[in-house]
């Protein structure tokens, strides 16, 4: 099989700011892989969590050095593939873009869209998250207004950890509260707060009907969370702590459920092992995103309904994304009746 690769940039409707930065633009690769007539499609996205940064020229340079070594397979060796590129010690993303693009050649070949091939149930979707970023309160009204008359929003993810300590936080989180009374709402801190504050956060959170909080230590800290855990009411989900099924066994007791993004897991492969372990272990999941455009969102939509939550909302939130898939329907992301992932390209003007 033949391997092409081709940079693309997104730039984002509204910059998103987190605790450990803020994103306005990224360029992504698309991959192809050909073989019998057919081209599999996938996405690599470059990401920071919490740790040291996988860059574009990473991801680009290492798929390069990929393609005579992916010559020798067929789209059919997936294991064997997967095998190989996790023996050579290939960054995630490079892994998630392979991956997504074999699954969707094998669902064009036999002219089934993957949910179909696993006999997943589309009306189980839930609503998907869409974020809104670290912002002062009067922002954060402005950006849940905008989200609001663009599309029918049903959950918001508020960004929390800001510098400015947790009393920012707290004016920010009421003031999106007060501009979407009736919209549930979750909260991710990306690691942004200390046991303590993470302890008084949790339970003035849950008498405001939080749902749940995300990342609240840093990565790094996973020891402290038995304790945090133990002394507020709230679930805890994992979003940096955990990359891999093989993370989950340890972090188990500690917390209520993991956010698995395919470019951390390495694609739709490991995604669907992270949602088996969690299940054995009783834990909730999430499937969320990076700045990834419609063709790794709709690949995510694929297993959506496998996951109590969803937070594939990046595509929603982008000016120029040249593919399009899953559609936002009364908040759910619906993927459709193509085969393969069921992703078009479509051209963007200048």
């Amino acid at each position: 099989m033949q391997l092409n690769v081709k940079l693309f940039t997104l730039t984002k409707r509204f910059p998103l700011k987190i605790s450990y930065g803020t994103t306005a633009q990224t360029t992504n690769v698309w991959v192809k892989i050909l073989h019998n007539g057919i081209e599999g499609w996938g996405e690599a996205s470059p990401f920071s969590a919490g740790g040291g940064a996988l860059t574009t020229e990473m991801i680009y340079s290492s798929l390069l050095k990929l393609a005579p070594t992916l010559e020798k397979f067929t789209p059919y060796e997936r294991h064997r593939i997967e095998q190989v590129l996790i023996e050579a010690n290939i960054i995630s993303p490079v892994r998630a873009a392979i991956d997504i693009a074999l699954h969707d050649w094998f669902g064009k070949s036999v002219n089934l869209p993957l949910w179909k091939i696993w006999g997943l149930d589309r009306n189980t979707i839930v609503p998907t998250s869409v974020t809104i970023g670290i912002n002062t309160p009067d922002g954060a009204k402005e950006r849940v207004k905008k989200w609001l008359e663009y599309a029918d929003i049903k959950v918001l993810k508020v960004k929390l950890g800001s510098i400015e300590g947790i009393e920012a936080d707290k004016q920010m989180l009421l003031a999106v509260q007060d501009s979407a009374p009736n919209l549930e709402i979750f909260v991710d801190a990306n690691g942004g707060w200390s046991l303590e504050n993470a302890i008084t956060m949790g339970k003035w959170l849950a008498d405001l009907n939080i749902k749940y909080i995300e990342q609240p230590l840093a990565k790094g800290k996973e020891a402290e969370l038995s304790e945090l855990k133990a002394k507020q009411p709230l679930p805890i989900f994992l979003d940096e702590s955990c990359f891999i099924s093989q993370d989950v066994p340890d972090l188990a007791n500690s917390i209520d459920g993991i956010n698995i993004k395919l470019m951390k897991s390495g694609g739709l492969t490991e995604a669907i092992r992270m949602i088996h372990v969690a299940r054995a272990y009783e834990l909730q999941v999430m499937l969320g995103c990076y700045s990834d455009s419609a063709l790794t969102n709709t690949a995510a939509a694929q297993i959506s309904p496998l996951a109590d939550y969803l937070d594939l909302d990046s595509h929603l939130n982008l000016i120029d994304d040249p593919f399009c898939g899953a559609v936002l329907q009364s908040g759910r992301l619906f993927p459709n009746d193509l085969p393969g992932l069921g992703v078009e390209y479509r051209a963007v003007s200048a």
